[in-house]
């Protein structure tokens, strides 16, 4: 991609991901995530109404007025986005590729992040890690993170969640929020979740294309696997070969829901002709 098509491309991304998450996610993500706890802040006079356990006797003993203890979240958390760039990304029947829908969900994440003053880090994965972007704070971080989301070639072809998950426990040694977005069409990555998920804070992002899900009947056609680069012919007028694709599907899927929710993690599934903005929002408002 060309510089000035890639500035172009993150200063479109940019004004709409920043404006969905001022106007609409920023208090939701901040009710949806907590911080470490409760730190003193100050104290300031008594008002009819305040908790009186939060008395300050020794203030309140040498001003001879009521003064209480105010107290505020601890706030700074990190959020950590495991995006994975197999090239079955790279693949869509609609408007946009997953790849591309990944890029706008995780530009609001990351904006929402910084809202409240939470650092962002990322690791791309394909089956190896691609890139690892430390966590920090502030906007020229984030836009780095999006033209890396945009410009980024992965160098393998296949996925492998597991060893994703455990590079990022490896590297992240504190508790931490961690979005995993994938199309998730692999499995095995049961005993890597079990152990990150005790650690972190883990939602996994579930992004397919309709396609995915259901085989159109276009008669014989000749297919390439996107990640191993296998060609066959597939006639997908035939019923059987529709029943084993969406089989192979719903499996792959309920494996993901499966495996999250035991490790008790939380999922999002949206299909890319879906508002992943409504798809968000109900995310926050079920945490909150």
């Amino acid at each position: 991609m060309e510089t000035s098509e890639l500035i172009k491309k993150v200063r479109k991304i940019e004004i709409k991901c920043k404006g969905l998450s001022r106007h609409l996610f920023s208090g939701e993500y901040h009710s949806a995530f907590k911080g470490r706890g409760m730190s003193f802040s100050e104290v300031r006079g008594y008002q009819y109404g305040d908790d009186v356990r939060n008395i300050d006797w020794n203030v309140t003993a040498r001003t001879g007025e009521p003064y209480i203890k105010v107290f505020e979240e601890e706030r700074e958390l990190t959020v950590m986005l495991l995006i994975d760039i197999s090239r079955s990304s790279y693949f869509g029947t609609t408007p946009q590729m997953k790849n591309e829908y990944i890029t706008e969900i995780c530009a609001v994440l990351a904006f929402s992040a910084i809202n409240n003053n939470d650092k962002v880090g990322v690791i791309f994965f394909s089956d190896r890690i691609e890139k690892f972007v430390p966590p920090k704070k502030g906007k020229k971080h984030i836009l780095r993170i999006i033209r890396e989301l945009l410009d980024i070639e992965p160098e393998g072809k296949g996925t492998d969640i597991g060893m994703a998950l455990q590079y990022y426990n490896n590297v992240i040694k504190k508790r931490s929020i961690c979005f995993v977005l994938s199309d998730f069409m692999t499995q095995n990555y049961e005993s890597s979740l079990r152990i990150v998920a005790r650690r972190h804070d883990l939602v996994g992002v579930h992004l397919y294309d309709p396609r995915e899900k259901e085989l159109p009947n276009v008669g014989l056609i000749r297919a390439e696997d996107a990640e191993t680069g296998a060609l066959r012919w597939v006639d997908t007028a035939d019923k059987q070969v529709q029943q084993n694709y969406r089989e192979w599907f719903e499996n792959n899927f309920n494996y993901f829901r499966n495996q999250f929710l035991r490790s008790g993690a939380d999922t999002i599934s949206i299909e890319t002709t879906d508002s992943y903005i409504t798809a968000l929002h109900q995310f926050f408002q079920r945490r909150s």
